[in-house]
């Protein structure tokens, strides 16, 4: 049984007016539903996931229609502007058009690569995606943004390019490695946060279906989380104002992620570290009760997230004297940074959040 809805875009040029997410319950039910029609289609996938049975077995239908299957090597690391050409090459060998139809079927490093390398090839082809990962399905695969990584730098190459379908099935997170699956979990914490008190309430008092992949309450964890995103970027796709409330936690963690080495800790271990600096940095500006401060921390403890002023992960990477002027560079690097001075999401409260420049000064307390 699917369900589905539509994702409506400004009248700007992104490749797609609207975006249709349909959800799915099992993956043999996805993958029958789609693969069909006259297009051509390449099939962007990585070493992992390709080894999956329904994958396999569909990409091997599609290898039989003739049709592109790439695969790229797995892991952060090769989420590189080789690897995106090496897709933009596979499709110009084959003689795509813009009609040609972009797939990519995997985590968010999948999905971002296979949309940038859709959005540049011929200036833009259609696009389709299928997250694998629950960060994908929650956050990375939903809602336009694109990219690779360059110069150890998180995400500093890419577009708004969102796709024509997204295809969501919930039971590719029952086989998620236990680190992907809590690293996805981070983003849809980060959204409770943001909009939704109840979700919030539920990661609290129900720590042990979340913990053992409840399907039902995933499918609800995972639908409210799209859902909340969509109306988001439906008003603000190319993230000039509302739309930066997604950062909550992001400007922390990329600059980990970043001095760390990408690949060293997850997207969402570094995004649940960088909730947790952000809502310390609230309450040293007057903005966030200690009782809130507190409820976070609680809740990010209980899942195995470090709310430490120094993620273990720097232990013995840089001199610890190093640590915060290291950060502090970092951030000002990151993408979404606009002035010499770095601007955060923050919050008073659970779905009350404001954005603001904050000091170095006050930033290297929190760090």
């Amino acid at each position: 049984m699917k369900k589905d809805f539509n994702i409506n875009y400004p009248m700007i040029h992104q490749g797609t007016e609207k975006t249709e997410v349909v959800f799915f319950q099992k993956e043999s039910e996805l993958f029958a539903n789609i693969g069909n029609g006259e297009n051509k289609h390449i099939y962007v996938t990585d070493s992992n996931i390709a080894l999956l049975p329904e994958v396999k077995k569909f990409l091997d239908e599609q290898k039989a229609k003739n049709q592109v299957v790439v695969i790229l090597p797995a892991g952060e690391e090769n989420k590189t502007l080789d690897s995106v050409l090496n897709i933009v090459k596979a499709a110009l060998e084959a003689d795509f058009n813009r009609n040609s139809v972009f797939t990519g079927i995997g985590g968010g490093v999948i999905t971002d690569m296979t949309a940038f390398a859709s959005s540049i090839f011929k200036r833009g082809a259609k696009l389709e995606l299928i997250p694998t990962s629950l960060l994908a399905m929650v956050d990375a695969a939903c809602g336009g943004k694109t990219g690779c990584d360059f110069e150890s730098y998180k995400n500093m190459i890419g577009s708004f390019y969102p796709a024509g379908k997204l295809y969501i099935c919930s039971e590719f997170v029952q086989s998620l490695p236990e680190s992907e699956y809590f690293s996805g979990l981070a983003e849809a914490v980060k959204t409770a946060m943001l909009y939704d008190e109840e979700m919030f309430e539920d990661f609290e008092t129900k720590a042990d279906l979340v913990r053992t992949r409840n399907p039902e309450l995933l499918d609800k964890i995972i639908e409210k989380c799209v859902r909340a995103k969509a109306k988001i970027v439906e008003e603000d796709l190319t993230e000039k104002g509302l739309r930066m409330q997604l950062n909550l936690g992001h400007t922390f963690a990329h600059a980990l992620e970043t001095v760390a080495g990408l690949g060293a800790i997850s997207h969402g271990e570094a995004v649940a570290w960088g909730c947790g600096r952000a809502v310390e940095l609230s309450q040293n500006l007057g903005l966030a009760s200690e009782t809130y401060k507190n409820r976070v921390f609680a809740m990010l403890k209980n899942y195995g997230y470090s709310t430490e002023a120094l993620h273990p992960v720097l232990n013995g990477k840089i001199p610890e004297n190093q640590v915060k002027e290291t950060l502090l560079f970092a951030m000002k690097k990151d993408k979404k940074n606009s002035s010499p001075t770095v601007r955060f999401v923050l919050q008073s409260d659970i779905k009350k959040t404001v954005i603001q420049e904050v000091s170095d000064s006050e930033v290297a307390k929190v760090l």
